[in-house]
């Protein structure tokens, strides 16, 4: 209460909250694995995340379409020799009103001045320097010759110092035009030492004191001033530079007649400097603008400087650059250039990407962000909470997954609950435990010390290798991501509930490599022909060597019949279609080796290739193992439950 009024507070009720993030950082994390979990690549699903925006709003696609739309009516604005046809319209206004004028005298004077009208060059610009010494014989043609000069020069000067129409009335006027040469003078000096390198702080100070008001940006620094002007001046020079050649002489000869040789030398220098300062910028490129609408100097640069700064904007905004990031981006010209609600929607994508890097979601590299071990274990927990519900379904088995962490075989002892436990409860002894103590009757009352659980023993740890097929047939069968899914979760599962074992998924397209949780999640198919299965073998045998005392255990996950084989001298792999005898031998050879080291070798067959029917029959009964055929669907479920059962040692029959 405050002054006799009451307040009342309550829920936001105004829309969203505003104290809220802008963006839920988890739910942007789950959206990319889901991306990747359906196959996707998971730096395209990085990378859309920010281009489309989280829920597909406020992404920089959005806003390179506006910045695309923008440049194209800024194209479509005029056409750019509008300073010469100007002139010219002047010019032909003062040339017509000054023979009104001298056809109503009838002395020698007037007849010469006629001649020398007559006599003019064709070209605009020639005909205003000869005329630079004319004695006008009508007033009204000398304030449009005048105006020529007047208008043209305030045009440039405008263009390249913003605040020149408040500083100055007139750059007609004398004083006005030594103030202005004093200025540019004092610049050309300023930007002359920053370009050697001199300290020139306390000179630039001394120059904005002195000369402040024809810069209303108010620079800070030597570099804030440059970046001003020299945008402005390579719109200047792109203007000149997308004339015709005979348009540019035209406005060259025209500007150098109303600037006068001192302030022409002058801002000649400046833009020198400035080029030098920013040799960057696009001082060369050229324009082809479609308007119709003659543009002034001022209004073509203005227009051209607009296109470069869109240009630069869809530059910063595509991302695609190595190591671009968001923090590239230029807010203020995106605010310029596309209001306020677009710049917000760029912070907030800063701050997301920000945000995910600083909760450890993501990483940046190279080739830009990718998941961090953090991020793929939630990745891992989601793809393995899919398979787990498939599990619990009651397909195939009934598998019961809620102890498959338990890190032990069931004894058939049981023992008193303690504090801690994790084994499974035994129903029937805490029953029976309850029963005795109160007696028989129902409701059964339980107590905390009638609680048994299942004794345990540990298991025998297993070495695992997942080979997994890299071809690109997985990929246009709709295979990738149930693929990509079945491992990520497989891996999850091992590190979180089974850390004794050792487990590397070994990928295989024409050659076979190891590959780490991340580069599973990142790896993309491969677009060169060939199943090396052989390949894939070899190493798995390596891993399980590498940990002989752990149950070993080999599965694959395959579409098609090996097609490659490692070629004996210089180990690259060799493609042949159909596959050829030497293939198939060098193949069954790791078979063997594997089945005289003891593994369990099981296939998962995706899809009906006859051809990969025979082959895996024929190794499985030669090696003892067994072979699934899972719709793509139901990978997951089927390689979970046989890494679990084959872990325990319990050779499958076959």
């Amino acid at each position: 209460m405050s002054g006799g009024n009451r307040y009342r507070y309550g829920s936001w009720r105004g829309g969203p909250d505003p104290l809220a993030p802008p963006y839920d950082v988890r739910a942007a994390v789950d959206a990319v694995g889901a991306e990747v979990l359906a196959g996707g690549s998971l730096r395209d699903a990085l990378r859309d995340l920010i281009r489309r925006g989280p829920q597909g709003r406020g992404g920089l696609d959005e806003l390179m379409a506006r910045a695309r739309r923008l440049r194209r009516e800024a194209m479509r604005r005029g056409n750019l020799d509008g300073a010469v046809t100007r002139s010219q319209a002047l010019l032909d206004q003062a040339l017509a009103a000054e023979r009104d004028e001298l056809g109503q005298r009838d002395d020698e004077a007037a007849r010469f001045a006629e001649a020398t009208l007559d006599n003019l060059p064709r070209s605009t610009a020639r005909a205003v320097e000869e005329l630079s010494g004319y004695e006008w014989a009508s007033d009204e043609a000398r304030r449009a010759y005048q105006q020529i000069l007047d208008g043209l020069r305030g045009e440039v000067l405008e263009q390249r110092f913003s605040g020149l129409r408040d500083a100055l009335r007139s750059t007609a006027d004398p004083a006005a035009q030594r103030r202005l040469g004093e200025m540019m003078r004092d610049l050309n000096d300023l930007l002359a030492r920053h370009g050697r390198g001199e300290e020139t702080t306390d000179a630039f100070a001394e120059f904005m004191r002195r000369h402040s008001e024809f810069f209303p940006e108010q620079p800070g620094s030597v570099d804030e001033l440059v970046d001003v002007l020299a945008r402005r001046a390579a719109a200047g020079e792109r203007l000149m530079r997308s004339l015709s050649p005979q348009q540019r002489e035209e406005l060259s000869r025209l500007m150098d007649s109303s600037l006068g040789p001192e302030l022409a030398g002058e801002l000649s220098q400046l833009d020198a400097n400035l080029r030098s300062l920013r040799p960057d910028l696009a001082w060369d490129r050229r324009e082809r603008m479609r308007g119709e609408e003659p543009l002034g100097y001022g209004e073509a640069a203005g227009a051209l400087g607009e296109i470069a700064e869109l240009d630069e904007l869809l530059d910063q905004l595509g991302q695609e650059h190595p190591g671009a990031t968001l923090d590239d981006v230029d807010v203020e010209a995106v605010q310029r250039n596309l209001g306020r609600g677009a710049a917000d929607d760029v912070r907030r994508l800063r701050e997301l990407e920000r945000e995910l890097r600083r909760q450890g979601w993501v990483s940046r590299d190279a080739d830009g962000l990718t998941l961090s071990p953090k991020a793929l274990r939630r990745l891992g927990g989601t793809a393995l909470r899919r398979v787990f519900a498939e599990l619990s379904t009651g397909r195939r088995g009934q598998h019961d997954l809620r102890s498959a962490g338990a890190a032990g075989e069931i004894t058939g002892a049981s023992r008193p609950w303690e504090y801690g436990d994790e084994q499974p409860l035994d129903v029937v002894r805490t029953v029976a435990r309850a029963v005795q103590r109160g007696g028989a009757g129902v409701p059964v009352a339980l107590s905390v010390e009638d609680f048994e659980v299942v004794e345990t023993e540990r298991r025998a740890s297993a070495a695992v290798a997942l080979c997994v097929d890299l071809s690109f047939s997985m990929v246009s069968e709709g295979r990738w991501g149930p693929m990509k899914q079945t491992a990520l979760a497989l891996s999850h599962l091992v590190a979180t509930r089974f850390p004794q074992d050792a487990l590397q998924i070994i990928g295989f397209g024409r050659e076979a490599l190891p590959l780490s949780q991340q580069e599973l999640a990142g790896v993309e198919p491969e677009l060169v022909q060939g199943t090396n299965l052989q390949h894939a073998l070899r190493l798995a045998g390596r891993h399980l060597r590498k940990h002989s005392g752990s149950e070993p255990v080999v599965l694959v996950i395959t579409d098609g019949e090996p097609t490659a084989h490692l070629d004996p001298e210089d180990g690259e792999g060799i493609f042949a279609w159909p596959p050829t005898r030497e293939t198939i031998e060098l193949t069954v050879a790791e078979v063997d080796q594997l089945t005289r080291y003891g593994a369990t070798m099981n296939f998962f067959m995706l899809g009906e290739d006859p051809g990969l029917r025979r082959f895996v029959d024929a190794v499985a009964r030669r090696c003892g193992g067994r072979v699934f055929t899972p719709e793509a669907e139901e990978l997951g479920h089927y390689l979970v439950a046989d890494y679990l059962r084959a872990r325990r040692g319990r050779r499958a029959s076959g």
